[in-house]
């Protein structure tokens, strides 16, 4: 919408002159209608088979639904997946002909974005369709509560067998969330790379050796073929870890990307005039990244030389580092390694040379603006090498799963997806992270295919959200969505039932919190998102008053001119304003979220949780 077009809309005609957000924030001056209070199911009641209602309808009308026409769902999930790290998105930097597939026989989603961009709250979002407020998990120090609505256990109501194999990332493990699940354990829910981990429903703990991807694939592959009731539609979620930190590379990618010199992002040398402070102060810049983070570890001691530098190097690392480069080290075997010393020594060797002095060596206050930006470009091709690599990893299996689908004949009746727990900076503002409202940080990759329902190469411009998979799972399946569900089905959009501007209309704005305060230095948040506007209320920021940004995502897509005191945008900025307002009230954001002190665990509270 332009500012232009604002004026003559009905939601500017029922804006008030105040547009303050901090005092009486979710006081809305129009009269929208109270929804009524959200629908509590109790998943041990839904057990026993009494009858409760779900929305309009009952449990049994749900299973009565269950039949042959229900499709399959494979729900394939990775961790900090930049959109941009995939070439149906974009093609500049690698090739991923296996999600690409998805798309090019479906649909790609350019404007899918998380609510909370952080691994656990948007893992928490998608099973539960509800911001991170109403299910609980509002940062990585929260706890899963597993006695609230999920979409598989709606499913399952429906006739559906349930599985998820892989990173599940929230605590404690689950339990009865799927019918079958075998998740990674260990590095506080990480899981590793190599030998992974794996700790399934019912407490079992096993080790298996090899690449993490590879392995989550080979067990993802054995379910449908071994455990699976060939009588049941089935939701397989198939949850890889790559590319998270540290991103490792399997054995044959060490040196896929070792002389490719990848494009620099447009703001990989951002000056963050006009944002707030906190832009430069958060502990997320390519510049400051430590050596774990572009795999950069002591050679091995095979000359003198280098028997100095590894002693040097180790003597260098703190009792942490020392602690992880140890744990990782002792976890891979002895070929593993060797391979892995044959592919970095050398480059490692050069990296620990160059470390030693400006303007490779990291130095805080005011360091010459050249000096930054030779490190921050050498770091960033490292980075990029590692984290393409996995990426490719991620690809092939994904391969490996849709060849799975064709050989036995379940292609056309299964619904697969492809998306990540949110999208990532790889480079973008010189970062590598996310948890910013930012466009890098908010957006996620969803591609999604159906044959016969799904228009091969379609790409709605419809803004969903996270919140909205499970209704969208659920509205294939036949099953209604629940009232205590935020999110919303956007399936009739991606089959052409309805049109992006039908949506739009309904849901003008998307909205985001992000409650992490000092996590990687980055500021407690919330914000809405239209097709062309963004308006961010950094609220913790400015003593407690507060930082507000807005962006014009037309005119300024990479989003360095905030645009929020500029007199051109005054009916934008209330317009903007009153969305933000009316989001809080709709999706019951608590008033005292907004109140400080904001609470952040430290390490030490985490390890007294179990953490």
């Amino acid at each position: 919408m332009d500012a232009c077009d604002i004026e003559g809309s009905p939601i500017f005609a029922c804006m008030t002159k105040k547009t303050e957000l901090h005092s009486h924030r979710y006081l809305i001056d129009c009269n929208y209608l109270k929804k009524q209070d959200n629908m509590k199911i109790n998943r041990s009641t839904l057990s026993k088979g009494i009858g409760v209602l779900l929305a309009a309808g009952t449990i049994s009308a749900q299973a009565a639904a269950a039949t042959s026409d229900q499709p399959n769902i494979l729900f394939i999930f990775s961790d900090d997946h930049s959109t941009q790290a995939i070439s149906a998105y974009n093609d500049q930097f690698v090739s991923t002909p296996n999600i690409d597939r998805i798309a090019n026989e479906g649909a790609l989603l350019r404007n899918t974005f998380v609510g909370n961009s952080i691994c656990q709250p948007s893992r928490a979002s998608i099973l539960t369709g509800k911001h991170s407020h109403m299910n609980g998990v509002i940062d990585n120090t929260s706890r899963w509560n597993p006695d609230q609505t999920i979409y598989p256990h709606l499913l399952e109501d429906a006739g559906y067998q349930t599985a998820l194999i892989g990173k599940w990332h929230m605590r404690p493990t689950p339990t009865d969330e799927f019918g079958y699940s075998n998740v990674l354990g260990g590095h506080g829910g990480q899981g590793t790379y190599y030998q992974p981990e794996f700790i399934d429903n019912k407490g079992n703990v096993t080790t298996v050796e090899g690449y993490s991807a590879d392995v989550i694939a080979d067990q993802s592959l054995e379910w449908l073929e071994k455990k699976r009731d060939a009588d049941k539609p089935f939701l397989l979620k198939v949850q890889f870890k790559a590319p998270h930190t540290p991103r490792r590379p399997p054995l044959r990618h060490l040196e896929l990307f070792k002389d490719k010199i990848f494009p620099l992002p447009d703001t990989l040398f951002d000056d963050y005039n006009t944002r707030g402070e906190h832009a430069d102060k958060a502990w997320m810049k390519l510049y400051g990244m430590s050596g774990e983070g572009i795999n950069a570890f002591p050679p091995a001691p095979t000359t003198p030389e280098r028997k100095q530098i590894r002693e040097d190097w180790l003597n260098s690392l703190s009792k942490q580092k020392r602690k992880a480069f140890d744990s990782w080290m002792s976890r891979m075997t002895d070929e593993q390694i060797a391979a892995w010393h044959a592919a970095y020594d050398d480059i490692n060797v050069d990296y620990w040379k160059k470390i030693q002095k400006p303007p490779y060596k990291v130095r805080y206050g005011k360091v010459p603006e050249n000096e930054k930006k030779i490190r921050a470009e050498y770091i960033y091709q490292r980075f990029m090498r590692d984290y393409m690599a996995s990426v490719t990893a991620v690809d092939e299996n994904v391969g490996r799963l849709l060849n799975w689908l064709d050989e036995n004949n379940m292609a056309e009746n299964t619904i697969v997806v492809y998306s990540s727990d949110q999208s990532f900076f790889i480079g973008e503002h010189g970062w590598a992270e996310k948890r910013y409202m930012y466009e890098p940080g908010m957006t996620m990759p969803f591609v999604i295919r159906w044959p016969g329902k799904i228009p091969a190469h379609s790409q709605p411009e419809a803004m969903v959200q996270n919140i909205d998979f499970g209704p969208t799972f659920l509205a294939a399946a036949g099953v209604k969505t629940p009232e205590e569900m935020q999110g919303k089905s956007f399936m009739d959009v991606l089959t052409g039932k309805e049109s992006d501007a039908q949506w739009q209309k309904e849901r003008p704005t998307v909205y985001y919190h992000y409650y992490m305060e000092g996590g990687h230095n980055v500021p407690r948040h919330d914000g809405v998102r239209s097709d062309r506007y963004k308006l961010i209320d950094f609220y913790s920021q400015n003593k407690g008053k507060g930082w507000f940004e807005m962006y014009d995502l037309k005119a300024d897509p990479n989003e360095v001119n905030n645009v929020y005191e500029d007199p051109k945008y005054k009916k934008v900025r209330e317009y903007m304003t009153t969305e933000l307002k009316k989001a809080r009230y709709e999706y019951k954001v608590p008033e005292d979220v907004f109140e400080a002190p904001y609470p952040y665990m430290t390490r030490k509270e985490r390890r007294s949780l179990g953490y």
